[in-house]
C-alpha cells in the first residue's frame, strides 16, 4: 500500500466541527474563553541497510489540544481520541486545571485585531503516491550509490525514504476557525568507510514538500559516500586561533542561536545573552535576515501561527542591526509589545549570501578551519558562551588541505555574530532556516 493511498480519515469539515463543538462545551462549562487544534496525520518510512529491508513503518496520529481560560486562569488538556465523549472529557479536564491556577494578567487569546484574515493557498500539500515497493527500490539505489563511490566505504547506517501529510484546524472563541494540509518528503543516507579505528562516518539528507524537487536518491547517496571517504585519515590539529567557515548545513545552526536568543520566552525570563537588543548592531552589517511565511511550497510557511496570528515577511536584521524578536502573544504582552506572528517559532527565516560561492568562501578564509560537523550542546543561551566538539578539514591558501578530527571550537556568540566576514550563495534548503556557508574572522581551535 503506499501511503497517499491511506487518504485522511477525516475531512476538513469534521475536523472544523470538532473543534466548534469543544469550543462550545467549553462556553457551556463556564469558560470565559477557549482555543483547540485538532489534527491528523499519516505516512510511511522505508529503511534499507546493507541492502536489505531493516524497517517499513506506517503512522497514522490524530490528536486535539484544548485550552480554556476563566478570567486569566488558564488550563489546558489533550487527547488521541477524537470521540464526541473523549472531546467533552477533555474540555473538563482542561476546565478543572485552570480553576487550580494562578491568574496571570497576560494570558489569554490573542487580540482579535492581530488574527490572519486571509488564507492564501501557499501549494504546501503534495502527496507522494509511492508503493512501499517503489520506497524499498529506491533506499537501495540510494545506499547503493554510495557504496560505488569508493571500495573503502564496507558499512552503512541505512538509507531512509520518508513520506509525510498532515491536515489540522484551529479555532478559538474570538470567531477564528481555519487550517491547512501539508506534506514533507525526505530521503537519508549515512556510510561509514574505513576499518578499525580509523573508521568515518558521514551521511547526507534532503527534505521538500513536493516529491519531484527532491534530488534523484542515487545523488544523496553518491553525496554521503563521498563525505563519508573526504573524511579519512583525519588528524589532529595544533591549539590554535584562525578563521572557521561553518558549512551551510550547520550554519544555520548559528541562525537558531540567535532567533532562541531573541525569542519570548528567553526576554521576559532575562535568560538571554541579547536583551534589549531591538535596534542595537548585534551583527556584522553585511547580514540580512528575513522571516517570509508566505513562500509557496516552504517548509515553514503559513498565512497565521499557532495561535491564528496572521504571519507577514519582515526583516529581522537589516545591515547587523535588530529590527524585530520572535513574540507569541503570551511574551509579547510580558514585555509590553505585540505578537509578531511567531507562536510556534520562525517561519522561513534566510540569511542573504554576500556574493562569494563555497569557493570562494574558501578563498577568503585563506588559512583555517572549515566546519563539517558539530557535537556536543556547549551553548550557554544566557551568555552567549560557545563551545563544541568539531570535525572538519584543514584550509591552507584558499584550497582543502586534509580532514582534522578531535577539536573543539571556542568563542562567545556576540563576539561571532560581529565577526561574521561572508555568507555564501551555496544555500542549505533542508529547514527553516536557511542560508550559505558562514565566515567568522577568528575562533578558538583547541586540539592536540
Amino acid at each position: 500500500m503506499s501511503a497517499s493511498k491511506q487518504a485522511f480519515a477525516y475531512s476538513d469539515d469534521t475536523l472544523k466541527q470538532l473543534v466548534s463543538d469543544a469550543l462550545t462545551h467549553a462556553r457551556s462549562k463556564g469558560a470565559t474563553a477557549a482555543d483547540a487544534e485538532v489534527s491528523e496525520g499519516i505516512g510511511q518510512t522505508v529503511t534499507v541497510r546493507q541492502g536489505e529491508v531493516e524497517t517499513i513503518e506506517y503512522n497514522r496520529d490524530k490528536g486535539m489540544g484544548v485550552t480554556v481560560y476563566i478570567g486569566r486562569q488558564r488550563g489546558h488538556a489533550s487527547s488521541s481520541d477524537l470521540s464526541a465523549q473523549a472531546i467533552r472529557d477533555t474540555v473538563e479536564a482542561a476546565l478543572a486545571i485552570a480553576r487550580h491556577t494562578a491568574s496571570d494578567d497576560c494570558a489569554g487569546l490573542a487580540d482579535p485585531d492581530t488574527l490572519a484574515r486571509e488564507f492564501p493557498d501557499l501549494d504546501l500539500h503534495h502527496p507522494w503516491d509511492m508503493p512501499v515497493e517503489r520506497a524499498i527500490e529506491m533506499a537501495q539505489a540510494c545506499e547503493a550509490a554510495g557504496f560505488a563511490v569508493d571500495k573503502r566505504i564496507g558499512n552503512s547506517e541505512g538509507a531512509t525514504v520518508s513520506t509525510q501529510q498532515s491536515h489540522f484546524i484551529y479555532g478559538n472563541t474570538h470567531g477564528f476557525l481555519a487550517g491547512f494540509p501539508s506534506s514533507r518528503h525526505s530521503l537519508w543516507c549515512a556510510l561509514v568507510a574505513g576499518k578499525g579505528d580509523g573508521m568515518q562516518r558521514d551521511d547526507w539528507y534532503e527534505t521538500t514538500r513536493v516529491p519531484a524537487d527532491l534530488p534523484p536518491p542515487e545523488a544523496i547517496g553518491r553525496k554521503a559516500g563521498e563525505r563519508a571517504v573526504a573524511r579519512l585519515k583525519g588528524r589532529k590539529i595544533a591549539t590554535t586561533q584562525a578563521p572557521v567557515l561553518f558549512e551551510s548545513g550547520i550554519a544555520a545552526s548559528l541562525m537558531g542561536h540567535f532567533v532562541s536568543a531573541v525569542s519570548g520566552g528567553s526576554l521576559y525570563r532575562k535568560s538571554s545573552f541579547l536583551p534589549d537588543s531591538l535596534g542595537q548592531a548585534v551583527f556584522a552589517p553585511c547580514v540580512q535576515m528575513t522571516d517570509s511565511p508566505l513562500i509557496p511550497r516552504g517548509l515553514a510557511s503559513g498565512a497565521f501561527d499557532e495561535e491564528g496570528v496572521a504571519t507577514q515577511t519582515r526583516d529581522v536584521v537589516k545591515d547587523g542591526v535588530v529590527q524585530g524578536y520572535f513574540l507569541a502573544t503570551y511574551s509579547a504582552r510580558k514585555i509590553g509589545m505585540k505578537s509578531t506572528g511567531n507562536a510556534g517559532g520562525n517561519h522561513n527565516l534566510s540569511l542573504a549570501d554576500t556574493g562569494e560561492d563555497f569557493a570562494a568562501l574558501l578563498k577568503k578564509l585563506g588559512t583555517g578551519l572549515l566546519v563539517t560537523e558539530l557535537m556536543g550542546q556547549g551553548v550557554n543561551g544566557v551568555t552567549g558562551d560557545y563551545s563544541r566538539g568539531a570535525a572538519g578539514f584543514w584550509v591552507e591558501n584558499g584550497v582543502i588541505a586534509y580532514p582534522v578530527e578531535e577539536i573543539t571550537i571556542a568563542g562567545n556568540l556576540k563576539e561571532m555574530f560581529k565577526q561574521i566576514v561572508a555568507i555564501g550563495s551555496d544555500v542549505s534548503h533542508r529547514s527553516s532556516r536557511q542560508c550559505g556557508s558562514i565566515l567568522i574572522e577568528r575562533m578558538k581551535i583547541a586540539g592536540s
